[in-house]
């Protein structure tokens, strides 16, 4: 070949070089977002009053229902659902797309005497246990160690996890069945047996294991068996400076459990959150006024050292909307939870050619906790006049985005079937349940359904019809 024959070969070559490149061009833009602030009302997380409750005056996803074995099981081996559901308006909750904190108890003090385990038991375990009339209430507290009320309550467990293990209606399930309110304590200064030790009440735990395996369970204390499990914990002293640094402290260090002189009972888990959720209810030691107000930076930096997902059921549900406590009620409700936002986007700008394109989202969580289930998330495309021309899966693990890291994210957006135009990028967690969007970004947003807009694109492909 002469110089001249070479050079046009090279010429050419460096042509369809250029539109080899220029056809398979895709420039992208990269994107970053700050997190907003102010209160977000996200699933999963909140206010959690009542199941009862008429009406709240602040806006919750979370109900919290107790049930009591003598309203449970009235009859040996015949479970009363039917009325607990109706009781706690199941479904009502349901409908509104809301989830229930479960808490199931054996002595709950009342002003009057009574049983709240069903009378054939208390036949069947010969009155084992201690009446008993003091400060709390008045009441009756079995002897936990009392073989025949282990397995009966195996089998009351069982029956709940047949009815709710399988349906994430039932989000949180607090560990109560041992102890006054099912909270793990006895007052036994006033003549009651304690506690039984840990091989015991692990039994109970075991129960609740077995019969609700994809539920998240959370106890009163870091006992030792969570050190084996991703179980969380609550407060029932929410907002209480005293009760709740002894709680964190025993979170933080283990230690003695008080109850029952064991020494090594309690695990220092302070990462448990991570794994698991916190929660419990707001304190009736102190005032709203003192909870919401006067004492607001400590509530709130109470909250944050716990790692707090919701309060409830006493908590903020009967304070008047855009009242003098609502600044406080807000700022208690943005402190909690999770707090999801896009950090950073590397999204298209100008697409000419390919089928499929890589997107790059950087996730964060500026909360103080994590969502904990692992809800999925979803890509939208809007064309020019707002309709959805295609949803995809985005492959992420969202429960394990923990407040303080990010994590980066590649997923695969076709863009195959779009034709040459204007497109809007957006995302979106799904309730499993309805299959819809519901989690809200803590990100300025120009839509209300709870799709985040992260973009827009221009598709220009060559050599179409079009």
């Amino acid at each position: 070949m002469n110089n001249k024959g070479f050079r046009f070969a090279m010429l050419l070559l460096i042509v369809l070089l250029i539109c080899f490149i220029f056809m398979f061009y895709q420039r992208f833009q990269t994107v970053k977002f700050p997190m907003s602030d102010g209160t977000i009302v996200n699933p999963l997380m909140g206010w959690a009053p009542w199941a009862t409750i008429e009406k709240s005056e602040q806006p919750h996803t979370l109900v919290y229902a107790d049930l009591t074995w003598r309203d449970f099981e009235p009859q040996e081996g015949v479970f009363d659902f039917e009325s607990f559901e109706g009781r706690n308006q199941f479904a009502r909750w349901q409908e509104e797309g809301k989830r229930v904190v479960f808490r199931f108890v054996l002595d709950v003090p009342r002003s009057e005497d009574h049983l709240d385990i069903p009378d054939w038991l208390y036949e069947k375990i010969n009155g084992d246990g201690d009446r008993y009339d003091h400060d709390y209430g008045k009441g009756f507290s079995p002897n936990y160690a009392n073989p025949i009320l282990i397995a009966y309550h195996q089998k009351a467990i069982q029956a709940l996890g047949e009815r709710y293990g399988e349906d994430d209606f039932i989000a949180f399930i607090e560990l109560g069945s041992l102890g006054h309110w099912g909270e793990w304590h006895i007052k036994s200064d006033a003549g009651i047996r304690s506690l039984p030790d840990e091989d015991i009440r692990n039994q109970y735990v075991q129960h609740y294991l077995e019969a609700f395996p994809n539920t998240y369970l959370l106890m009163r204390r870091p006992f030792a068996i969570a050190q084996d499990y991703p179980i969380g914990f609550y407060n029932d002293m929410t907002g209480d400076p005293e009760s709740t640094t002894s709680w964190l402290e025993w979170i933080q260090n283990g230690g003695e459990y008080n109850q029952t002189r064991e020494e090594n009972a309690l695990a220092a888990l302070p990462d448990q959150w991570q794994i698991a959720p916190i929660g419990g209810e707001q304190t009736s030691s102190i005032s709203a006024e003192e909870f919401y107000d006067s004492s607001l930076l400590r509530t709130i930096d109470l909250l944050r050292r716990s790692h707090t997902t919701f309060i409830g059921p006493n908590s903020a549900y009967r304070i008047e909307q855009g009242g003098s406590l609502q600044e406080g009620v807000d700022q208690v409700l943005a402190a909690v939870g999770y707090r999801f936002y896009i950090e950073k986007a590397r999204i298209p700008d100008r697409i000419i050619f390919g089928k499929n394109i890589i997107i790059q989202l950087t996730f964060a969580n500026g909360g103080i906790a994590p969502i904990y289930y692992n809800w999925p998330v979803f890509g939208y495309v809007f064309n020019e006049q707002g309709q959805v021309v295609n949803i995809f899966p985005i492959s992420i693990d969202i429960h394990s985005i923990i407040p303080g890291k990010t994590t980066l994210v590649r997923c695969k957006m076709s863009i195959d079937s779009l034709t040459n135009g204007y497109y809007t990028l957006g995302i979106a967690i799904h309730d499993p349940v309805s299959k819809l969007p519901a989690v809200q970004f803590a990100m300025q947003n120009s839509r209300d359904d709870r799709i985040q807009i992260l973009g827009t694109f221009q598709v220009r492909k060559l050599f179409t019809k079009q």
